[in-house]
């Protein structure tokens, strides 16, 4: 043999390879095999490697060597063997031999010396070398060793052996199938490229697959535009490529759009297009494509699959089209496929939709007499349409059958409780029980709520504990129910305990229902209670309105717990809540019992300037603390938005703010404010009549004064808010 293993250098195209090497340390390693424990041994069997080494002299041949080989399980030795037996002189390594040791170590996931042996596989030129290395690529990826199959994929083309677009197309379909990303199927198809070969349809299509999936939409349209360039014509996998990736990425009048193109060409789908997009379609409630593409399904002698006809039935019922869909139904019988029960009561919710009860009767008794979930929908839409006789004479038969479960006596009980039925609803709990059908969470629910909705809250509290007892939850309505109840006869600590209980269950609660409670909270005065709450609402996912912040706000107003309301208040704007007029208000008079002017100021000022205007109450009270400080100049701003577009102010409060800006020295803007008192037919109070009795004409005010007293307002609600964190 001219070249033996000893040298194992294998230059070709030196920037090609460095090129393989920088991809494949980009791929993902993750689906290696893992090795049995001998096989991962990095000792050689010294006495296992002699002994098979020895029956190799006395009879060398390829044969032999595969044998061997396929004898030993530890890879080191594996290896040892092959290398002895390329360094004897009388031996030559066939394409046979290299598929086996390359199969060996690429299985245990030594990609590294696979690689070489592939490498000198090519160099030696063995006859038969092409068709060893295009069984190994199909191996590896009949093992999921896709990494392995490209490597070898690789030096294929590196060694002159040009792969076929056939074994290109089976590596890219593994990379699809295991979704390893755009990059990696691109790398592939540039390796297609550089060894000239044409892609065909199938190439295409799982480039347009790959292009899908990673969300690059509109490089996909523009490769499917442009098939016709590559010479290839879109086949029926094309389309339910393209179809399926656009509805996927909510791209549904597009995917239409297609369709229709497919339909203009008179396109003749395959039966795997039609399972495909028959469905899809009828969860987007894209009824006529799927009629048309029913029709056409059939009129090839296409047999639609179980998931094809419900999906088509259920599409059907969803737009009244109940007797098409009966027939569908029929028609699926009678090939002997199974309708799923949901399929069955699908028809029956959609008759009894349109009033048709007598319709669904008839097909329960005819095709679903003994199946259970399709006579629950139809007791569920009798109590809907208010029809209770009907459905009680349903389960009566259903219990003579045997066939009632749970969710049947559910269904009427909890009718009856919504109802105000309760000792009803007690009598039909007693014959569940006798029919040895145990109650649920979902009995329990309909209990309490049938207790709230006659006022017996305490038994409603009592049943919630026994639900408590069992580890179960309340259904959003019920919780709801049960809260708002309890805070409407002041349990307020009750109420506390359902939503902490169901809260650490991950239940969240409405936010009316919240609000009731910290409203209830606050009332007692237990505000630092009502804060609490927050964490629990925040885990659970209850909402945190306005309306929650402002009410503690409130409550700490009224314990006169500044520090602590502008800590809520930062954790209110943290939560993106924003400030309303209550809460302005509150935050406002909380400031003017703490004689903080310029904090009123600030808060007034910001709350006209957002289009709010505060209540009469908290205005008059502003109006009065900054007259009596002689500090109404600074919401002097926000006083002219609020007399030009509102009627906030009456003539009390116009008298304070005439009077004080003329002692203040803001004759101009008093005088203003007089003129529009007058217009508005109000006769100034004798202290302010005094004042301008002798006056010719008034002073114009200093505007730069008013400036520079506007300026020297350093708080801003950065400062109070820096002031409240501060203190958390």
């Amino acid at each position: 043999m001219a070249t033996k293993f000893a040298s194992l250098t294998f230059s070709i195209k030196v920037f090609d390879k460095l090129h393989l090497t920088a991809w494949i340390s980009s791929l993902s390693c993750a689906n290696i095999i893992p090795v049995s424990p001998e096989t991962d041994k990095n000792t050689t069997n010294t006495g296992d490697f002699d002994s098979k080494i020895q029956s190799l002299r006395n009879s060398l041949c390829p044969d032999n060597l595969i044998r061997v080989l396929d004898n030993t399980s530890n890879l080191n030795s594996a290896v040892k063997i092959f290398k002895w037996v390329s360094l004897q002189k009388r031996f030559q390594h066939t394409a046979d031999t290299y598929h086996k040791m390359i199969l060996k170590v690429g299985l245990a996931g030594n990609v590294e010396e696979m690689e070489r042996f592939c490498q000198n596989m090519v160099k030696d030129r063995c006859p038969d070398a092409k068709e060893a290395l295009v069984s190994l690529v199909h191996c590896f990826v009949e093992h999921c060793r896709v990494n392995e199959s490209v490597r070898v994929l690789v030096n294929m083309n590196l060694g002159g052996f040009r792969p076929s677009v056939d074994l290109f197309n089976v590596v890219l379909g593994a990379l699809v199938k295991e979704k390893r990303g755009f990059q990696d199927v691109l790398f592939v198809y540039k390796e297609m490229v550089k060894s000239a070969v044409v892609p065909n349809v199938d190439t295409l299509n799982y480039l347009l697959e790959v292009l899908f999936e990673t969300d690059r939409i509109e490089s996909a349209l523009d490769q499917f535009r442009r098939m016709k360039m590559k010479d290839c014509s879109p086949n029926s996998r094309t389309f339910e490529i393209v179809i399926r990736g656009l509805i996927a990425n909510n791209r549904v009048d597009d995917s239409v759009t297609i369709l229709g193109e497919m339909f203009n060409l008179g396109f003749q789908p395959e039966l795997s297009f039609y399972t495909s997009a028959i469905p899809l379609f009828c969860r987007e409630n894209k009824l006529e494509e799927a009629i048309r593409l029913f029709r056409m399904m059939r009129d090839s002698n296409y047999v639609p699959d179980e998931s094809t006809y419900e999906e088509f039935i259920r599409c059907l019922c969803e737009n009244l089209r109940l007797d098409d869909a009966y027939n569908i139904l029929e028609e699926m019988i009678e090939i002997c496929l199974t309708p799923a029960d949901d399929v069955f009561a699908d028809i029956v919710i959609g008759f009894c939709a349109v009033g048709n009860f007598e319709k669904s009767l008839d097909l329960l008794e005819d095709k679903c007499g003994h199946i259970t979930f399709p006579h629950n929908a139809m007791l569920e839409s009798c109590c809907c349409a208010g029809k209770f006789s009907l459905a009680k004479r349903i389960l009566e038969k259903m219990a003579n059958r045997n066939i009632t479960d749970c969710d049947s006596w559910n269904i009427l009980i909890r009718w009856l409780c919504e109802n105000m039925e309760f000792r009803k609803a007690n009598e039909l709990l007693g014959r569940m029980i006798v029919s040895s059908v145990v109650p649920d969470c979902a009995t329990y629910s309909a209990l309490v709520l049938g207790n709230c909705k006659i006022s017996k809250y305490e038994d409603a509290l009592k049943v919630f504990r026994q639900v408590c007892a069992n580890f179960w939850v309340l259904d959003p309505f019920s919780y709801s129910e049960l809260v708002e109840g309890l805070c409407r006869v002041e349990n307020i600590t009750e109420a506390a305990e359902v939503f902490h209980y169901m809260s650490v269950n991950g239940f969240s609660l409405c936010s009316s229902s919240f609000n009731m409670l910290i409203n209830g909270m606050c009332g007692m005065g237990k505000v630092d209670k009502a804060i609490r709450l927050r964490s629990l609402a925040h885990n659970s996912g209850t909402s945190y309105t306005n309306l929650s912040y402002s009410t503690i706000m409130l409550g700490l107003s009224k314990l006169n717990e500044v520090k602590h309301l502008l800590v809520v208040l930062s954790q209110m704007l943290v939560d993106g809540c924003t400030l309303d007029v209550e809460a302005y208000c509150i935050l406002i008079r909380s400031m003017i019992s703490q004689n903080q002017l310029r904090d009123c100021a600030l808060f007034f000022n910001l709350m006209v300037n957002e289009g709010l205007v505060p209540d009469s109450e908290t205005m008059f009270s502003l109006l009065n603390c900054l007259a009596n400080h002689s500090q109404l100049h600074i919401i002097l701003t926000g006083i002219v938005k609020l007399v030009s577009n509102s009627e906030i102010l009456d003539s009390a409060m116009y008298n304070i703010l005439i009077n004080g800006l003329w002692q203040e020295g803001f004759k101009g803007e008093a005088s203003q404010l007089l003129d529009l008192m007058l217009e508005k037919g109000w006769i100034p109070d004798a202290t302010t009549h005094r004042l301008l009795v002798g006056s010719s004409a008034m002073e114009e005010t200093d505007n730069r004064r008013f400036s520079d007293e506007i300026s020297t307002m350093q708080d801003s609600v950065s400062n109070i808010l820096a002031e409240g964190l501060g203190n958390t």
